[in-house]
């Protein structure tokens, strides 16, 4: 069953997104040729304990830091280490925020310097994905309107949404039901209904789809090694337009 929030559950991840917000604008002042992964985990950490908040991610299922920081050809649950961002590269970095009981989860892909032409394009067409699938998160439309509309831009533009990995429900628990898979048929899947709050994200391939998992059980990275961009902002349905609750999060 997808759960429903109560107006106070809302308001209460309301607040834990606006944390959100605030620690990838700060961390932003960052992100640039030079630093290692493991700086922006610390800085991350830091800016949400500091507004009262417990980073999600932090011994998730085992999960060892703050952060994920998955650089190029890594599409998700990149681990912060002694790696050095440089120019030219996409850094996709994700937060969830734990506050007051409730959680958030968002994440941006940030080009460093000068990406070549097909990176920039990449990214675009992820963001824009994004926000397609986002435009169907409505009272009265099916589950699968989101992944369609996100599968049909990318795709539409010559890149591969991931298969292997989806978005969710969020809310007490960092992953709820639904899952929701960035690829489907339109008009299937559960109605969505007002109070239903979703992470949308789409992670997109410049090659195939087809992923693997590193030795250190976490980083995903392509298959054919080519780069990856990942997005996500958490969303309330309404009786109206969508409410991204993680808005401001984007370069």
């Amino acid at each position: 069953m997808i759960p429903v929030k109560t107006e106070d559950e809302i308001r209460s991840m309301r607040e834990s997104a606006n944390l959100l917000v605030q620690t990838f604008k700060h961390l932003e002042e960052y992100i640039e040729p030079g630093i290692k992964t493991k700086k922006l985990d610390k800085i991350a950490e830091e800016a949400i304990r500091f507004g009262g908040g417990v980073p999600s991610f932090k011994g998730y299922r085992g999960y060892p830091a703050s952060i994920c920081v998955s650089i190029d050809e890594q599409v998700v649950h990149g681990i912060p280490g002694d790696r050095i961002i440089k120019e030219g590269s996409i850094v996709s970095i994700d937060i969830g925020v734990l506050l007051n009981g409730f959680h958030s989860d968002a994440a941006n892909s940030y080009g460093i310097g000068e990406l070549s032409e097909a990176k920039q394009q990449l990214m675009e067409s992820t963001r824009t994905a994004l926000h397609r699938g986002i435009r169907k998160c409505r009272a009265g439309n099916r589950l699968y309107d989101i992944s369609n509309a996100i599968q049909t831009h990318v795709e539409a533009r010559g890149f591969q949404v991931v298969r292997e990995l989806v978005g969710h429900g969020i809310g007490r628990e960092m992953h709820e039901e639904p899952q929701i898979p960035n690829y489907g048929s339109p008009h299937h899947g559960p109605k969505l209904k007002p109070g239903m709050i979703f992470a949308i994200e789409p992670m997109v391939n410049m090659g195939g789809y087809e992923v693997n998992v590193l030795e250190d059980g976490w980083t995903v990275q392509t298959q054919d090694g080519k780069p990856s961009a990942h997005f996500e902002h958490t969303v309330l349905i309404t009786d109206g337009k969508p409410e991204i609750l993680t808005l401001g999060i984007e370069n």
